[in-house]
């Protein structure tokens, strides 16, 4: 009974919440210089403490103002960073995170030839070293390479199953069970980068837990 129950939560969590945090900022995630960097820029924003969808709607805005690569970030002007993030809603660490894109995009140029494959490479397929890797990116901390992490395993396979604290905060708040790899075999044929979303989704909105709950029972 208990994992027909956990097997149900998730299908519901998963179909009213599986969108990935790349998809809803628009970025088509491929293994490809370009929407590599879009995603690195994503989990920068998400790392500060600010709503999620600000985050979002930030990292749309970046991208509309031509910033999508290393190479125009670090060219850009400092008050052009601050005022596409501004128009994405994202004032509170406007003008700190302005700075922190810019040297973050200088050291992926300098380091990785502005291709973040070559961050793939230099870690050797073990998530623990890319995630060291990713943390001496300016304003990108624990927080921020996990969220990487659990994004890019759609297209890293290597990386994953990788369902960090946080999703499995999301697990706990549904009456889940916290071990990746049960997480996995429940959730089915689901990619495990749409469970850790759907789990962190969770995790970060009461409403969210309790409604899969609800409609599971």
């Amino acid at each position: 009974m208990t994992r027909d129950r956990d097997t149900r939560v998730l299908r519901e969590l998963v179909e009213a919440h599986g969108e990935t945090f790349a998809q809803e900022a628009g970025i088509t995630l491929k293994d490809a210089p370009q929407p590599l960097y879009r995603l690195l820029v994503l989990a920068v924003l998400l790392s500060a403490r600010i709503r999620g969808s600000v985050a979002v709607a930030a990292a749309r805005a970046l991208s509309d103002a031509g910033l999508r690569d290393p190479r125009r970030m670090a060219g850009s002007d400092w008050q052009e960073r601050v005022d596409a993030l501004g128009r994405g809603g994202y004032r509170r660490y406007d003008e700190r995170t302005a700075t922190q894109l810019g040297d973050g995009a200088g050291l992926v140029t300098d380091r990785w030839g502005g291709d973040l494959r070559r961050l793939r490479a230099e870690a050797h397929g073990e998530a623990s070293a890319l995630r060291g890797l990713l943390r001496e990116v300016p304003g990108l901390g624990p927080v921020g390479a996990d969220i990487f992490l659990r994004e890019v395993q759609r297209i890293w396979p290597e990386m994953g199953p990788y369902l960090d604290d946080k999703a499995l905060s999301g697990a706990r708040r549904l009456g889940l069970p916290e071990d990746p790899g049960r997480l996995v075999e429940l959730a089915g044929g689901t990619e495990p980068a749409v469970l850790a979303a759907a789990l962190v989704r969770a995790a970060l909105d009461r409403h969210v837990a309790e409604e899969c709950l609800e409609h599971a029972a």
